[in-house]
């Protein structure tokens, strides 16, 4: 058995083999890295966080996994049944092409847009800047309109996002967020309305979501549930977590278990382009957060 595995390691680590290393120039390593750096590009840019998401990480799977079985089987000289398996796993790769026609029609229309090269390589600080305008503005008119017809919400606004949160107990959603969309979660006797809803960039990733209380006990007994639930969220984690008092439509923040009530929508506006970093740096963000919230519990 030993000398078994001895041979196989002095045929996979021969001389010739380690040669096709040694002669690598820089061009080489340089094309290597290229091609590395656009699948990564391409990942995060156009299958993060979609729903296309899952099924390439299978089909991925499915072709590393394919190609190591026909590799290891010509490694033993099982030479016919190795290239059989090749020869499927390209058949397979050239039929995905007429199962996903659909999904390449899309992308090729994508790429044929005028500003497809300065929106996607050029722009992303604007891109960037968009994004977080528009979700502050969504999120602004959804809890304005909250307030007034004195509809109960609550929202977390994740900084760093953490599944485990909304895993066990509440429903994927991952959307783009719209003012439609949250007040459509959050309509009275609907089964997510009374759950909390998870944010994280740009997307609604879940809803309906049960947070830990706060134990704190010289909290006001004037506060409810949600304001109790915002105040615990944010007391375990660096999550902002905003609420709308379904009894008196009161608009407040909760961050680091202080909790900040807000009479003016401009206001609540400004320190949630704040919190999400609109058009401010990390350290003018965190120097914000230190001066408003950071207070000491009376």
């Amino acid at each position: 058995m030993l000398n078994t595995i001895l041979d196989i390691y002095n045929k996979f680590f021969s001389s010739e083999v380690l040669s096709s290393y040694e002669t690598l120039s820089w061009q080489d390593i340089s094309q290597i890295l290229f091609i590395i750096f656009v699948i990564i590009y391409i990942y995060m840019r156009f299958i993060r966080n979609t729903q296309a998401e899952k099924l390439i990480r299978g089909i991925l799977f499915f072709v590393i996994t394919a190609w190591l079985f026909s590799a290891i089987l010509i490694f033993f000289n099982f030479r016919i049944l190795g290239q059989i398996a090749q020869y499927l796993l390209i058949g397979i790769l050239l039929s995905m092409v007429i199962v996903f026609q659909p999904e390449l029609r899309k992308l090729l229309v994508h790429l044929g847009q005028t500003n497809f090269v300065s929106k996607n390589f050029f722009n992303f600080k604007n891109n960037s800047h968009v994004q977080k305008t528009n979700v502050i503005k969504e999120i602004t008119e959804a809890v304005k309109y909250c307030s007034r017809v004195k509809r109960g919400a609550l929202m977390v606004i994740q900084k760093t996002e953490d599944k485990s949160l909304y895993n066990e107990v509440g429903t994927n959603i991952n959307a783009d967020i719209t003012a439609e969309l949250i007040l459509t979660i959050f309509f009275p006797n609907t089964p997510l309305h009374d759950g909390a809803m998870v944010i994280h960039n740009d997307k609604i990733l879940a809803a309906g979501v049960l947070l830990p209380l706060t134990e704190d006990p010289k909290l006001s007994w004037r506060y409810g549930t949600r304001h109790r639930a915002a105040i615990g969220a944010s007391e375990i984690s660096d999550s902002a977590c905003i609420v709308v008092s379904e009894e008196t439509g009161d608009i407040s923040i909760a961050i680091d278990g202080i909790l900040k009530k807000y009479e003016d929508i401009t206001k609540f506006k400004e320190d949630l382009e704040k919190i999400i970093g609109n058009d401010k740096s990390n350290k003018m963000e965190n120097a914000f957060l230190n001066n408003i919230f950071k207070l000491r519990k009376k």
